[in-house]
C-alpha cells in the first residue's frame, strides 16, 4: 500500500507507524494514494486562526470571532468548541457556555486578504481551483504529475505545509476521486487534517452515516426522509434508483447516486463561473411571502456582494423554490442592462417570488445572477440607480472594514421592504456619510 510521510513527503513502508526519516507520525497510507486527483482544501477556524497568528497572547485560549451581544458567532476556535460553542450560534449563548473565551471582531478586510494568498498558492497547482468560500476551494489536480513531478497526493501536503511556514494558519485537505467525497475527507481529519477516501471504497464507508451527510439535505429533507424510513445512507443505497426517483422525482436520483459516492460534477475554475447565486435550506417549511421575502433579501445582499467583489455584473436573476415534496421551481427575467446592484435584484426577485405564493410550502428558497460580464461593461444607470450604487458601496466599504454586522439596511433590519424603485438609499447614505465622518473608527448601523 503506497504511502508517505506528511512533513517531509518521504516514502513510508506499511506497517511503521513513524516516519524512519524525520521521526513524524503524520503518515498517510491508500490504496489509491497515487492516483486520485480531486481534493478539497478547507482552512482551519479560517478567522480564528488569523487572530490567534496575529496576537501570540490568545495563542492558546478559547478564541470566539463574531459581533456584540445579540450578534452570532461567525467562527470560533477548537478549544471553544469543546466548550460547546458553535460557528452561527447567539453570541450571549456563546458567551454563556465559554465566559472566559476572547472575543475578536472581525476584519473581513484582513481575511479576504489572507483568502487571497492561499488562493494564489492553489493556483500555482493547477488552474482548476473552485473557490466554495472565502477558506474553502476544490482542485482538480488530473494531469498535473508531469508538471510538479510527483503524485497530486504529495503535492497538496507539500500545499498545506507550505501554508502552513509562510501564512502561518492551518488547513485540511480531503483527496478523492470527486468533490462530494473530497468534501467529507477533509472534514475527517480536522484540524491540519489529511485524509483520503477512494471510490472503491466509498458505498460501504458511506453507509452507516446519516442522510444529513449529503449536500442539500437539511433538517426538514431529513424529517421527511426519516418519515419514510429512510436515516441513513445505507437505506438510500438499499431503496434503489426507481424507488427513490418515483418518491422524490430528479432529487431522489440524486440522492441515490451521491449514496453510492458518485459525483459527476466537474471542478469549474473561478474565472470560468456562468453564474453566481445563494441559496437558503429553512428549518420549517413556509408559504407566506413575508418570512420568504425576508431570507430572500438576505441572500440577494450576499448574490449582490459576491458580484461586487468579483467586479462582475449580470443580466438574468434567477429565483429557485424547492417545495416541501422536494420539487424544484425555478422562474428568470432579465434587464435591459447589466447590474450588480441589490436593490435591482431584490426588485425584481421579489415579484418574481409574488407569483409564487400560492398556498404551497416551500423548504429551499434561492436566488441567483447569470449572463455575468465584466463590471464595466455594465450599462449606464439613471440617477436614482446612481444613489441606490452610493448607498449600496458605502454599506459595503463599512462592512468590509468593520464586518457584516457594521451595518444593517432596510428589510434586514425591520423587516421593512425598500418598495420598487423607491429605495431609500439618498437618506442611508447620507447617515452612513455622516458617521463615517463623525466616527470613523466605530461601526453604525444604518
Amino acid at each position: 500500500m503506497p504511502g508517505f510521510c506528511r512533513d517531509c513527503r518521504n516514502d513510508v513502508a506499511q506497517g511503521m507507524s513513524r516516519c524512519p526519516a524525520c521521526g513524524s507520525p503524520r503518515l498517510v497510507r491508500h490504496p489509491e494514494l497515487d492516483i486520485l486527483a480531486i481534493g478539497h482544501v478547507d482552512c482551519d477556524a479560517f478567522y480564528a486562526t488569523i487572530e490567534k497568528r496575529d496576537d501570540p497572547s490568545i495563542a492558546d485560549k478559547p478564541v470566539i470571532v463574531g459581533g456584540r451581544q445579540r450578534g452570532v458567532v461567525l467562527t470560533c476556535c477548537y478549544v471553544a468548541r469543546t466548550f460547546g460553542v458553535r460557528s452561527a450560534m447567539p453570541m450571549f449563548e456563546a458567551r454563556r457556555l465559554c465566559p472566559q473565551a476572547t472575543v475578536v471582531r472581525p476584519n473581513m478586510e484582513k481575511y479576504a486578504s489572507v483568502g487571497r494568498d492561499v488562493r494564489a498558492r492553489m493556483r500555482d497547482l493547477t488552474p482548476l481551483v473552485e473557490p466554495v468560500s472565502i477558506d474553502e476551494a476544490f482542485l482538480d489536480m488530473s494531469g498535473t504529475e508531469r508538471l510538479h513531478g510527483t503524485s497530486p497526493s504529495r503535492v497538496l501536503a507539500e500545499f498545506a505545509a507550505r501554508v502552513e511556514r509562510e501564512i502561518g494558519i492551518t488547513v485540511s485537505i480531503g483527496l478523492s476521486c470527486n468533490k462530494f467525497l473530497a468534501k467529507i475527507a477533509s472534514d475527517l481529519d480536522k484540524p491540519r487534517g489529511y485524509a483520503v477516501l477512494g471510490s472503491a471504497e466509498a458505498a460501504s464507508f458511506l453507509s452507516s452515516k446519516p442522510v444529513s451527510l449529503i449536500f442539500g439535505v437539511g433538517k426538514v429533507a431529513q424529517a421527511r426522509l426519516e418519515k419514510d424510513g429512510l436515516r441513513t445512507i445505507g437505506d438510500l443505497q438499499r431503496a434503489g434508483e426507481d424507488s427513490l426517483f418515483r418518491r422524490y422525482g430528479a432529487d431522489g436520483a440524486r440522492l441515490f447516486r451521491l449514496a453510492h459516492g458518485i459525483d459527476s460534477r466537474p471542478v469549474n475554475a473561478e474565472h470560468d463561473s456562468k453564474s453566481v447565486s445563494a441559496e437558503t435550506t429553512f428549518e420549517e417549511d413556509i408559504s407566506e411571502f413575508r418570512p420568504l421575502e425576508l431570507r430572500l433579501w438576505r441572500l440577494v445582499e450576499k448574490v449582490s456582494a459576491r458580484l461586487k467583489n468579483s467586479e462582475l455584473a449580470g443580466t438574468t436573476v434567477t429565483l429557485k423554490l424547492k417545495t416541501a415534496g422536494f420539487k424544484i421551481r425555478t422562474r428568470a427575467q432579465s434587464f435591459d442592462h447589466p447590474t450588480q446592484l441589490a436593490t435591482k435584484l431584490f426588485e425584481v426577485g421579489r415579484n418574481m417570488l409574488a407569483r409564487e405564493i400560492d398556498g404551497t410550502k416551500y423548504r429551499l428558497i434561492g436566488i441567483g445572477m447569470s449572463g455575468l460580464c465584466d463590471e464595466k461593461d455594465a450599462g449606464p444607470v439613471d440617477m436614482l440607480d446612481r444613489r441606490a450604487a452610493d448607498a449600496e458601496n458605502a454599506v459595503d466599504q463599512l462592512r468590509e472594514k468593520f464586518g457584516d454586522e457594521a451595518v444593517f439596511k432596510g428589510l434586514s433590519l425591520d423587516g421593512k421592504a425598500p418598495r420598487p424603485g423607491h429605495d431609500t438609499s439618498d437618506a442611508e447614505a447620507r447617515r452612513l456619510q455622516e458617521a463615517r465622518r463623525s466616527q470613523p473608527d466605530s461601526p453604525r448601523k444604518a
